[in-house]
């Protein structure tokens, strides 16, 4: 999987493509059909919030999409005050639509790339990010990011981020690359694998699981805990 920065798509390009598929990031059981275990990782970045802050009062879910891992976390702690962010208009719009019916809390929508964010410091007991960071794109916008998060949450707060990953050692990269093609091409065919493949070397960067890890503890989270990998998706987090 390439993770270089050439040639990559820029904000508005990706920006782009979500603010036309609303509707299939609407669906709270499956999410993304390419991403293996969503349905999982989802549950478990969520329960791992409520067993942690299980008196949450105030979320943030960044890169929220249509606003599926707030809703799971509204089934599990119900009431939240809750702050969406997301680049791309129409999904916040059906973001706050489907959140604003399952929570009498205040909703705070905010436009913008995650890495422009201005978050009060040590307000938020549960910070969610699924399927986002993959788009940051230098070591400083990893840093930034996950400096900016620590910042925000309360003491005791906590992070879960669901996302596409990368390893560290190349063959352990090729062999997950082989096996994630080939759950592809049962979705698709060669020609669905080579296209999923293609918009991953344009749109993103990831980073390995071990990275992230060692960058919440750099950015001061005092534990850090692995959910679930399987393949090329991790879930994993930070509790400050």
């Amino acid at each position: 999987m390439n993770t270089g920065n050439s040639q990559k798509a820029t904000n508005q390009e990706i920006k782009e493509r979500f603010d036309q598929d609303v509707e299939r990031f609407s669906n709270l059981e499956s999410g993304q059909q390419t991403t293996i275990d969503a349905p999982l990782t989802m549950e478990l970045c969520t329960e791992a919030a409520k067993y942690i802050n299980p008196d949450a009062r105030e979320l943030l879910d960044i890169g929220c999409g249509a606003g599926n891992y707030t809703l799971k976390m509204l089934s599990k702690i119900p009431g939240l005050n809750c702050t969406l962010n997301d680049l791309s208009l129409p999904m916040l719009e059906k973001a706050k639509e489907r959140v604003s019916a399952n929570t009498n809390g205040q909703i705070t929508v905010i436009q913008d790339d995650m890495r422009n964010l201005d978050l009060p410091d040590n307000h938020f007991d549960i910070v969610l990010a699924a399927a986002t960071f993959h788009h940051l794109r230098t070591d400083e916008d990893w840093e930034l990011m996950f400096t900016k998060v620590y910042k925000a949450l309360k003491p005791g707060g906590c992070i879960w981020i669901s996302d596409l990953i990368t390893h560290d050692s190349e063959p352990i990269n090729q062999l997950f690359q082989d096996k994630y093609g080939k759950y592809l091409e049962t979705l698709g065919g060669p020609e669905y694998r080579q296209k999923v493949f293609d918009y991953i070397a344009y749109e993103d960067t990831p980073r390995s699981v071990s990275y992230q890890l060692n960058l919440l503890n750099k950015a001061g989270f005092k534990k850090t805990e692995i959910l679930h990998k399987n393949s090329y998706f991790a879930a994993f987090g930070g509790i400050k």
